[in-house]
């Protein structure tokens, strides 16, 4: 049996303040929901005529689909890019010039200090003032660009603090063996930090799909504001809302469990995996 040295395990009289205080909250909560279901029928935001628009083919193809394609894509873009500027600009972070170290180090913190929103603002501003991209896809170069900056400065941060969790042997083998400073980084150590930091990659998945939402104010065609049209239309924003919720809790749950499942299989597949003997290297059987 472990015991913490820092805390006393709860006696009796703590156990039973624990269990009356998750009944009392459960019950707060209950009561809660019940109180919002009651106030909501009230208002009829609960009629049949409310939901009845979610149950025609018309506000699918019309609306929700092209909502949900437009939150997917922009998240896909996104998930890439931040990919590429996350491992560049990681590995800019670990390099030996000091120059290159500090450049980074600026990118990475002031993309991950500027708000989302404002970045998206920005470019779309920028992008409409310059004309830079045709004028249908400017909301969502926006939309990708900023998600792309913020997340990949995440991505960058997450990639520097994987390789730097890994014993020092790493390194040392990879240089013992002839390899540089570049080549040990590239090819023994960012795989394995990468590996050591997918929980934290996929929650930042996760991330990006609820971001992509604030492109709505930048009126890119993504999943919230197209529930908005619906509602406009039919006046039942309060079920909109409910439906989207629940449109965007099942893809996160979806990417979540397949990136983890992903995880999972390339865990067990490096996991049982030597390293590879350096030529010339002879093993003593004594």
């Amino acid at each position: 049996m472990n015991v913490n040295p820092l805390f006393d395990a709860p006696g009796p009289r703590t156990k039973r303040a624990f269990r009356v205080a998750n009944v009392v909250a459960l019950l707060l909560l209950l009561g809660g929901l019940a109180w919002v279901v009651l106030v909501l029928e009230r208002r009829g935001q609960l009629t049949a005529a409310k939901w009845e628009p979610f149950l025609t083919s018309d506000v699918w193809s019309d609306y929700l689909l092209p909502g949900i394609g437009g939150t997917l894509g922009a998240a896909a873009w996104s998930v890439v890019f931040a990919g590429i500027f996350g491992v560049v600009f990681g590995l800019g972070r670990l390099s030996q010039s000091r120059v290159l170290r500090g450049v980074s180090g600026a990118i990475v913190e002031f993309f991950r200090a500027v708000p989302v929103l404002l970045m998206m603002v920005f470019v779309y501003q920028l992008l409409i003032v310059y004309r830079l991209v045709p004028s249908d896809r400017l909301a969502l170069t926006a939309v990708v660009t900023a998600l792309t900056l913020y997340n990949g400065s995440v991505v960058a941060e997450l990639v520097r603090s994987g390789v730097l969790s890994l014993p020092k042997g790493q390194r040392e083998a990879g240089l013992s063996v002839g390899m540089t400073h570049g080549q040990t980084l590239r090819s023994v150590l960012l795989p394995q930090g990468i590996t050591a930091m997918l929980p934290a990659l996929v929650s930042q998945l996760v991330v990006v799909v609820k971001d992509s939402a604030l492109g709505y104010l930048i009126s890119y065609a993504e999943l919230l504001r197209q529930a908005e049209y619906v509602a406009t239309n039919f006046s039942n924003y309060i079920p909109a809302v409910m439906v989207i919720a629940a449109i965007f809790i099942t893809i996160n749950f979806a990417l979540s469990a397949v990136a983890d499942r992903l995880a999972r299989r390339l865990r067990s597949r490096t996991s049982g995996r030597l390293a590879p003997q350096a030529p010339g290297l002879v093993t003593s059987t004594k």
